[in-house]
């Protein structure tokens, strides 16, 4: 049966909308014709797919698994990166702008792309976020993606704050699409437009990121802000601090916080939150186990990738993925305290950059922050900061560093302390 039929079959009413957006409402009932621009795409071609959930974009994607391709799909934000990912994703066809140009014929071949095509299955390619290097070409089975869906769960009036290229947006698609749910497509992804479309559609959950949040806490619009349709708030992607979870909790105390916990290379993993305004978790669900080794998580899913296209496989001989999350342990339950890959050694001595940037976030005034290790002829490494400070505020270094001195053991206190703008791609994170 094709993926539309099945939905069809899955909705209460295929008429009713399951997508708002600017001046847009989309309906299964509206895509009842399949995408024209897929016409010349044959079964197991790599597609770039450059769009957003909008009915375009949706109408193709749907399409496209239908014809069993192989779906990359990508945002223009990060346009300037395209070209590193048609090669790494061995991309036959682009569409982008309602139109179709086939890059190549089938050239050379990769294991995992045939391996779908033989089994005739569609397939996903997704990009690590390239925090610690080159984005990596992530091949999952698009069959198999779809298969955790078929289990039905509550669905929610939903912001799709997450992107198009984002597994979580992808999830949020698609558990709306199986639950007969609701997606508003945001008027714009800043504070002011998300607060406005939260209160015009009745929006019941909101999935988004530690940086955003930030965002809001320091915009100032949360004080007295009437959300009374706001349920959830969820938050993943990158790691969060204490002072912004306690601040929004206290900000938003009739909606629950809970943290959010997904790999592109695993999936989205079903997790527990201990506490509203706390950092601890369990994670889990069907065909989900984890382990700590060494202070680092490790995760055995099995909704896993397949494996990479410009990279080893990472995963051991038992099908354990070593994550790189740093975390500490309270009984059943796990906290994420940083990245293996992140640490800073100062005389040897370990400084995890997010306990610094902790620190500096529960100063007042200060919106963002990153840590980062510097070379040092003394001590090999040291500890370098940059903050960004909210809108209108006069951030005092000499203050700050004061701060950092009473609540940072030696070692990790930054010996150089910058004011600017902290950078964050297009996916509301950290870059």
């Amino acid at each position: 049966m094709s993926l539309y039929r099945d939905l069809c079959q899955r909705s209460a009413d295929p008429r009713r909308p399951f997508l708002l957006g600017p001046g847009e409402s989309l309906s299964l009932a509206d895509m009842a014709q399949a995408s024209d621009q897929c016409a010349d795409v044959a079964p197991g071609d790599v597609v770039a797919l450059v769009g957003d959930f909008d009915a375009s974009g949706i109408r193709n994607l749907l399409t496209l698994v239908d014809k069993k391709a192989i779906i990359m799909p990508l945002v223009a934000a990060n346009r300037a990166q395209h070209e590193y990912c048609f090669a790494a994703g061995h991309v036959d066809v682009v569409m982008a702008d309602g139109k179709l140009v086939r890059r190549q014929e089938r050239q050379a071949a990769h294991p995992l792309l045939d391996q779908l095509r033989a089994q005739g299955h569609a397939g996903l390619i997704l990009f690590s976020s390239g925090s610690t290097g080159s984005p990596k070409a992530i091949v999952h089975d698009f069959d198999k993606f779809l298969a955790r869906f078929a289990t039905p769960r509550p669905a929610w009036t939903t912001l799709g704050f997450l992107l198009f290229d984002h597994i979580g947006g992808l999830n949020t698609l698609f558990h709306m699409l199986y639950n007969n749910g609701l997606v508003v497509r945001p008027t714009a992804r800043t504070v002011p437009a998300v607060l406005d479309d939260i209160r015009a559609h009745g929006v019941q959950l909101l999935p988004t990121t530690p940086t955003f949040l930030r965002m809001l806490v320091h915009s100032g619009l949360l004080d007295g802000a009437d959300l009374p349709t706001l349920r959830l708030v969820t938050y993943g992607t990158e790691l969060m601090d204490q002072n912004t979870l306690s601040t929004i909790a206290d900000l938003l105390p009739q909606v629950d916080l809970r943290q959010t916990y997904g790999m592109s290379e695993l999936g989205i993993l079903r997790v527990r939150t201990r506490k509203r305004d706390e950092l601890w978790i369990q994670i889990g669900g069907e065909g989900v186990e984890s382990r700590v080794r060494d202070s680092e998580l490790h995760i055995r899913a099995e909704n896993r990738m397949l494996g990479y296209l410009n990279a080893p496989s990472p995963f051991d001989a038992e099908g354990w993925f070593n994550t790189k999350d740093l975390v500490e342990l309270d009984g059943p339950w796990l906290r994420i305290v940083g990245r293996a890959d992140n640490v800073i050694n100062v005389g040897g001595l370990k400084v995890l950059p997010a306990e610094v940037e902790s620190a500096a976030l529960s100063f007042p005034g200060v919106r963002q922050a990153k840590a980062n290790g510097a070379p040092n002829p003394l001590t090999g490494m040291h500890v370098e900061l940059l903050c960004q400070p909210g809108e209108g505020v006069d951030l005092s270094i000499d203050a700050l560093r004061r701060r950092l001195g009473e609540v940072l053991p030696p070692h990790a206190r930054p010996l150089r302390i910058r004011v600017g703008t902290v950078p964050t791609g297009h996916r509301f994170k950290q870059t």
